[in-house]
């Protein structure tokens, strides 16, 4: 028989191996940020200062940097909350996912008709085509709702799809009106959670006007994102499952699937857009990028990388052009970071855009 001491070492080495892997590892240790973030030199996580200065300089606006669960670089006013535009849609398919794991959504697969009637009434002429919309089809952009084409068989990036989504998923699913998004979902369900320091709030232009509109400050951004880096454990519990939150995060959609030929067909009496007045509105190609509302760094139609100079694990929340309001996250290196009211939305529209920040964030690692 093994002698005590060693016997102990043996059963707690046994129990290190069988626990899950919980997110990503560093020669730093990685505290969550609990009323405030701690705070440390970038030199301290291994990160140039010179090169966070480019970025900060490129980019212009509010942010801040995280990494090793660290501040380490700000610029600007990282906690003044603002409206982040479409950089909000993952904080929604959080809350579609949240909903399975409450027991509140049987399946992604439900029918959207079963909560707003009036989807299987409408566009008689194209085979009351909207009566296909399933509740995974508003997660990832292909409901075609106001477009010709049947749900799931094109791409349409679309505000009035958005509002409706948020509409069935927080009044018909959660069962709260809309004054209630705030005191009934986000905060008790998330922000609370991760001790949120800015008072995130669903109503960026107040409750009257497109609830369901996320403001937020950089740096409670970055708390979400860290959820997802940590693969959806907070030192509090887990808030969402890991499985989950590797779906909503790796499954881009197939780059051959096309976009709408955005031919307008007929919306809900009624409807309201989440932005975009636009009808029909179609706003981008997916670029095999797009997956349950984050945007991740995949590959096109033409087998070009959507961030090349990003690494291939980085994902992003983004809103407005060139996503001039968002936040990144990125595993492998162990880094969030956040932004707001930046300059990139004065450039000209293209994915380089953003690259060209990613770069100057790369840069700035250490071997």
């Amino acid at each position: 028989m093994l002698p005590l001491p060693r016997l102990l070492l043996f059963f707690f080495a046994s129990a290190l191996l069988c626990l899950p892997s919980l997110g990503p590892l560093s020669a730093q240790s990685t505290p969550y940020p609990r009323e405030h973030w701690e705070e440390a030199s970038p030199e301290a996580m291994g990160l140039e200062r010179d090169a966070l200065d480019k970025l900060a300089a490129y980019m212009e606006g509010d942010g801040c940097v995280i990494r090793h669960g660290r501040m380490v670089y700000r610029w600007g006013d990282p906690t003044r909350r603002g409206d982040v535009a479409s950089a909000c849609k993952p904080w929604i398919s959080f809350f579609l996912f949240l909903a399975l794991e409450e027991g509140l959504l049987e399946s992604l697969d439900m029918p959207a008709h079963h909560y707003k009637p009036c989807l299987a009434e409408i566009n008689a002429e194209l085979g009351y085509k909207d009566r296909g919309i399933l509740m995974r089809h508003f997660a990832t952009q292909t409901s075609c709702y106001g477009v010709r084409e049947t749900p799931g068989t094109a791409f349409d990036y679309n505000d009035w799809q958005t509002a409706l989504f948020v509409e069935i998923l927080f009044q018909q699913i959660y069962k709260v009106p809309p004054d209630g998004y705030d005191g009934h979902i986000l905060l008790p369900r998330l922000t609370e959670k991760l001790q949120c320091e800015d008072s995130p709030t669903f109503y960026a232009f107040g409750p009257q006007d497109r609830p369901g509109r996320l403001a937020v400050s950089p740096r409670d951004f970055c708390r979400f994102g860290y959820l997802f880096l940590w693969g959806g454990h907070w030192h509090s519990g887990r808030i969402l499952a890991g499985e989950h939150i590797r779906k909503l995060t790796t499954q881009p959609l197939p780059a051959a699937l096309p976009r709408t030929r955005a031919q307008e067909a007929a919306l809900c009496e009624g409807a309201r857009s989440h932005g975009s007045q636009r009808i029909p509105d179609d706003q981008c190609d997916h670029g095999g990028s797009y997956s349950w509302m984050w945007w991740v760094n995949g590959v096109d139609r033409e087998g070009r990388r959507y961030w090349c100079d990003a690494p291939d694990d980085t994902f992003a929340a983004l809103g407005h052009k060139n996503g001039m309001r968002g936040m990144a996250v990125i595993p492998s290196l162990d880094i969030v970071f956040s932004w707001n009211n930046t300059r990139l939305g004065t450039l000209p529209e293209s994915s380089d855009v953003l690259n060209d920040a990613f770069r100057y964030l790369c840069s700035a690692v250490k071997n």
